[in-house]
């Protein structure tokens, strides 16, 4: 593994178009009663105190045509709402609404359910819908795209020739071995690859139970400019070719990443009792790409009692999410869950959930060809002097005779370690003796 960061010519690759889905023509289309979206337009007016018919079109993400004008037409005869001018035009678009004092008790009513004020939620049904549209199973990684994917790290052929089928499966894959020998950026290649299948529809919010859940989230997911489509295609109805449903987001496959702050309490709903509101867990978020648990045992909670919350989802493909009514609703689990882990995995699990894992795929230590051409490409890219002598000393007098075990990460870490000693001591940095010598003194700590 010789360079620290990934690959960009996967991500600067062409992504798949994605079709959206026509923006609703009706109330019935958006899948959600008028008493909701009464609510919700309410609510968007009270932070706003005077808000144009646009501006409320730009926030909820509803067409206005035949949907918002409808809303608002309610609201005002239920003498929720008042015009009070109009802003540059005489359509309704243009208008300017505020509450009008009755409305004001009925928002009051609205913010003690839910403080959440903007785009309009998605059903939960649409959203499964979508979800088996596009499936993670659909993507395929051929061989010559995961050689190129990993042209950067130093694998062996017969790694390689695992990890392809463990992506293609879409399902599961347990990486285990000494650290630092790049499991996690094994992981995050593979999230690469994804991203570059191909992207997919992300909703906003969802409507579930008559509960909002927050799922579109900007540090898991990768929003994309898409091109405006004159063609989008309904998965529910056969409502005409129109311009795309605004409650969904076009993104990148997910990537989700989480380490040992994890905690059991993250894999379920989150209620936040100010705005009244659930977050989506990580696992539903990263729906349609993967999800990554790093340094597993290292977590709060205890690495069988994680591992039990996956026996079900991993069977059958579908999660079950508890709201705080207690009821239990049923979500997709379409990801490819990686578990990387530098213990033991019989330490850590037995074997009726090793069953459960498709793929278990040691990262060995590397070889020393392998450490070498390691060591190699980093003294490139850190501009010191390669020295072929320099390395058998390293080797000779730092791992043999101590006993150490190579690592992937060491050249990276030792040329950054010559690199220090250089500078302090106003020399140029080589693969000397006494720099090599420095650098481990400062690096590892002494065995026995």
């Amino acid at each position: 593994m010789s360079q620290e960061s990934l690959p960009t010519n996967l991500a600067s690759r062409p992504s798949e178009a994605v079709r959206l889905l026509p923006s609703p023509t009706s109330i019935a289309e958006t899948g959600l009663s008028l008493p909701i979206l009464a609510d919700l337009v309410l609510k968007i007016i009270y932070f706003a105190t005077n808000i144009p018919g646009q501006k409320i079109e730009e926030t909820s993400k509803l067409p206005f045509p035949n949907v918002l004008d409808k809303v608002l037409e309610f609201l005002k005869q239920e003498e929720y709402i008042d015009i009070v001018g109009s802003e540059g035009g005489y359509t309704e678009r243009s208008f300017q609404y505020t509450l009008a004092p009755k409305g004001y008790v009925k928002t009051h009513e609205a913010l003690e359910r839910s403080q959440y004020a903007g785009p309009a939620p998605v059903p939960l049904k649409h959203y499964l819908a979508v979800c088996r549209n596009q499936a993670l199973s659909k993507m395929v990684v051929e061989k010559d795209t995961l050689r190129q994917a990993f042209g950067h790290m130093v694998l062996s052929e017969s790694l390689l020739d695992r990890l392809g089928p463990a992506t293609n499966s879409a399902r599961s894959l347990f990486l285990y071995g000494p650290p630092g020998n790049g499991k996690t950026m094994i992981a995050e290649v593979l999230a690469q690859l994804l991203m570059a299948s191909g992207n997919i529809l992300i909703p906003y919010a969802l409507e579930v139970e008559g509960w909002l859940v927050r799922l579109f989230d900007p540090l898991n997911h990768q929003a994309i400019e898409q091109p405006n489509q004159p063609e989008a295609q309904s998965l529910f109805t056969n409502a005409p070719k129109s311009l795309g449903d605004a409650r969904w987001v076009v993104c990148k496959r997910p990537q989700v990443i989480v380490g040992s702050e994890l905690s059991m309490e993250q894999l379920d709903f989150t209620f936040d009792p100010l705005q009244k509101i659930y977050e989506a867990p990580f696992q539903l978020k990263a729906n349609g790409g993967l999800f990554l648990i790093d340094d597993l045992g290292r977590q709060k909670c205890s690495a069988v009692e994680l591992l039990n919350r996956w026996i079900v989802p991993l069977e059958k493909r579908t999660d079950f999410l508890a709201l705080q009514t207690g009821k239990k609703v049923i979500v997709p689990f379409d990801v490819l869950l990686v578990l990387s882990t530098n213990l033991s995995p019989k330490d850590l699990v037995d074997d009726a959930f090793l069953r459960r894992i498709r793929y278990k795929i040691e990262v060995p230590n590397p070889k020393p060809p392998e450490f070498r051409e390691i060591f190699r490409r980093t003294t490139q890219l850190k501009q010191i002097p390669y020295s072929d002598d320099g390395l058998r000393y390293l080797i000779q007098e730092h791992y043999f005779k101590t006993g150490r075990d190579l690592r992937c990460c060491h050249p990276r870490d030792l040329c950054d370690q010559i690199l220090d000693e250089a500078k302090y001591r106003g020399i140029q940095p080589e693969m000397s003796k006494e720099l090599l010598d420095r650098a481990c003194e400062a690096y590892f700590v002494k065995l026995g």
